[in-house]
């Protein structure tokens, strides 16, 4: 695994990647996250005789911040596009978590012919959220003080035990950085007012009959609970749902193990081989 700096035009990223041949996958974070996130997966996938790639949206982590950025799911779709030809990348599996997913979904609405599969986890942008899911979604984009970030991860976490001092200082010291306010006032802002305006969920099932698609949801999602997966499971023709036990919003982080098996298992095309306790595969 390595980590490096990238421009993309005028805006500046980071990427960390691991293998460097066969199928690309391309993993796609969510408000308040970064590339690090995919830490537990990346290596795993590349072992598996994948390229794969993480990297930060603008407003994240260690790409550019401040006024001026498109912090939109139709600007993170194009800036995944831009991405995709900077790593000279034709066509991927683009997996993507929370909004994220949102941007992930978005982009193979507008780009089918350089999918070969879309992998969403907990993620927005299928259905409506709502004006007060939204809204809570604004607000935590706009707090990001010590004890904001710490609520958050408990949140989006379901074992403390994984939420370590060392997680909370970090987090805490990004989200803070320089440009990151104005970054999450311009995201929040467009969540809480117009993120339901950009809801694919009806375009994406267009495509999803041809379209290999998975749901991973974790059972205790507080963020984008479970009944939304459910919902988008039955609005996309042959999406599979798999759900995670004792997981919340994070499953890819918090039980790395059983999502990289599962995703490994969809690509290969044997879905439901990997059995463990608390993976359940829903029609």
């Amino acid at each position: 695994m390595i980590s490096y700096p990238l421009r993309i035009s005028t805006v500046d990223t980071r990427v960390i990647e691991a293998g460097n041949a066969g199928p690309a996958i391309v993993l796609v974070h969510g408000t308040g996250g970064r590339a690090d996130r995919w830490v537990r997966n990346l290596d795993v996938l590349a072992a598996a005789g994948h390229r794969v790639c993480a990297f930060d949206l603008p407003g994240h982590g260690f790409a550019s911040k401040g006024p001026g950025l498109d912090c939109s799911v139709p600007g993170y779709r194009k800036f995944l596009g831009d991405f995709l030809d900077a790593m000279k990348i034709d066509k991927a599996v683009i997996v993507g978590t929370s909004l994220g997913g949102h941007v992930v979904a978005s982009f193979a609405c507008a780009h089918p012919d350089r999918v070969s599969g879309v992998v969403l986890s907990g993620s927005m942008g299928l259905v409506p959220l709502g004006a007060e899911a939204r809204g809570r979604v604004e607000a935590g984009a706009n707090n990001q003080s010590y004890e904001g970030v710490k609520g958050k991860l408990a949140r989006v976490i379901f074992d403390p035990a994984l939420v370590t001092q060392d997680f909370v200082d970090e987090e805490f010291r990004i989200n803070n950085s320089a440009g990151a306010k104005e970054s999450f006032a311009t995201l929040g802002r467009y969540i809480g007012q117009k993120l339901d305006d950009d809801v694919v969920g009806d375009e994406l099932a267009k495509l999803t009959p041809a379209l290999p698609t998975l749901l991973l949801w974790g059972a205790e999602d507080k963020t984008v609970p479970l009944s939304v997966g459910e919902a988008a499971a039955g609005l996309l023709p042959g999406a599979r749902l798999v759900v995670l036990q004792k997981a919340a919003h994070t499953s890819y982080y918090e039980r790395a193990d059983d999502f990289n098996a599962v995703l490994l298992d969809f690509l290969a095309g044997r879905l439901g081989q990997h059995k463990a306790d608390g993976v359940e595969y829903r029609a």
